[in-house]
């Protein structure tokens, strides 16, 4: 009996050390409670779903409405992270371990082709509420839609018309500036002429040093 009692004793002895050393162990470590728990609510709602597409009401269970699929009115972001660098170590989320991260359905996609994929994908859409149905267009949605284009096709034709005078005046404005330049360059010649003295003003040695002696007509004597 003695035996027995300090084995136990030893055997508590060694989980209590046991279970101090885990506590001080810093290391991630997978929670296989938490996975399990993820996966069987994922199950629990994959089922759900699969009734109600089946016409089956689930018992106790709220039934769920969704959305049907619609345009995105925003712009997927694949370019805003391309060329960085990025340390990655255990404890890093997993938003921020590269390639690209799916808040929706707590994933990461490793290039962008895939990622546009899972986005279009059935898990991606349901896990948004999304059905993969599509509203069919109505004689009234169509008419609006070729509102919109013949709206945006007008503005396309105003901005390229205004782009077109724009460069009319620019083009307009350069003529006018060469013309001004040419004009100052011509009174400034003018007044260059106007200034210069006359030949016969020229005092006779600077007109010998500049050689225009001998050219008058000599008087006779």
């Amino acid at each position: 009996m003695s035996t027995h009692v300090n084995d136990h004793v030893k055997m508590s002895f060694y989980e209590q050390e046991g279970s101090s050393a885990a506590s001080i162990d810093h290391r991630r470590k997978w929670d296989p409670e938490e996975y399990q728990r993820r996966a069987h609510e994922r199950m629990k709602t994959e089922k759900l779903e699969e009734a109600v597409r089946n016409g089956q009401k689930p018992k106790d269970e709220p039934k769920v409405k969704r959305e049907m699929l619609k345009a995105r009115d925003y712009k997927v972001d694949l370019e805003s992270k391309l060329g960085r660098s990025v340390v990655i170590n255990k404890t890093t989320p997993a938003a921020e371990t590269g390639g690209y991260y799916c808040d929706v359905c707590d994933c990461v996609v490793k290039d962008s082709i895939n990622f546009l994929d899972h986005i279009n994908g059935k898990n991606h859409q349901r896990n948004m509420g999304m059905s993969m149905k599509v509203r069919r267009s109505t004689l009234e949605d169509v008419k609006e839609r070729f509102k919109l284009k013949m709206a945006e096709k007008e503005l396309e034709k105003k901005q390229k018309n205004m782009e077109e005078i724009l460069g009319d005046v620019q083009e307009e404005e350069m003529r006018m500036n060469d013309y001004k330049k040419e004009k100052k360059a011509e009174q400034r010649k003018r007044k260059l002429i106007e200034a210069a003295p006359e030949e016969d003003d020229l005092d006779p040695e600077l007109k010998a040093m500049m050689g225009f002696g001998g050219f008058g007509s000599s008087k006779k004597k």
